[in-house]
This record gives structure tokens, sequence and C-alpha cells, in this order.
């Protein structure tokens, strides 16, 4: 069975863009989550190799919800981006101390994408 990806991203352009983006890997599912509450429902009921996780959302922000999978044994060990508009140093820090694995700004560049995602990804 091939890898699974959460995208967790309240624009629906910015999730068609990373779904594209990562369709160019080969055998992974990719399934989408509109707000951070649709995050945790779906990634707490099923199986997922990495999520990719927006900051600023309604419902619940990124921060919420990696701080919620972190705090999961079931889930902790997923491979969390975050993928935001907030560049500042602060936002990134506190980001990356709830347990961001890595963290990318928007305009996302796919091959920026692609290359963090199988750096992170166990090989299947």
């Amino acid at each position: 069975m091939g890898q699974r990806i959460l995208i967790v991203e309240d624009s629906p352009t910015m999730r068609q863009l990373l779904v594209f983006a990562l369709r160019r890997l080969k055998d992974v599912e990719i399934v989408e989550a509109h707000d951070g509450m649709d995050g945790l429902r779906k990634v707490s009921s099923d199986h997922f190799d990495l999520a990719l996780i927006d900051i600023n959302m309604p419902v619940m922000d990124g921060l919420k919800l990696i701080s919620l999978i972190r705090g999961d044994e079931n889930l902790s060990s997923i491979p969390i981006v975050v993928i935001t508009t907030e560049g500042a140093t602060e936002d990134r820090e506190r980001a990356l101390s709830l347990g961001a694995n890595e963290y990318l700004t928007k305009p996302i560049q796919a091959n920026l994408v692609l290359s963090v995602v199988k750096g992170l990804m166990k090989p299947a």
C-alpha cells in the first residue's frame, strides 16, 4: 500500500496547488481537510504518513492542531510540515517548538514541497 498524506488548509486554491504538486509522487494517496477540526477528525480516525498543515484557519488553527497531534501517543510520530503565510521568526519557532518537523512559507514552490515531503516520509 502507498503512503497517505493529509493536507489541512482552509484555502481551496492552496489545497489544489498542494495536491497537484504531491500527485507527482508515486503511490501516494492525498486526503484534504478544510480546517483544523476537520483535520483532527481525519487524522484521529485514519492512518497518515505525513501531514501538511496551514497555521491560519477558522474553527481551529494549525498550531492547536499540531499540539493535539503531538499530545496523542497514537499520532505523535506523524511528520508535520507547516505551510503558512506567516514568515515571522517567532511564528516559525512556535510551530517548531510545538512539534512541526518543517516550516514552509507561501507562496510555495512545488519542488521544495516535494523534496521536504520525500525527506520526511519513510520509504514505502
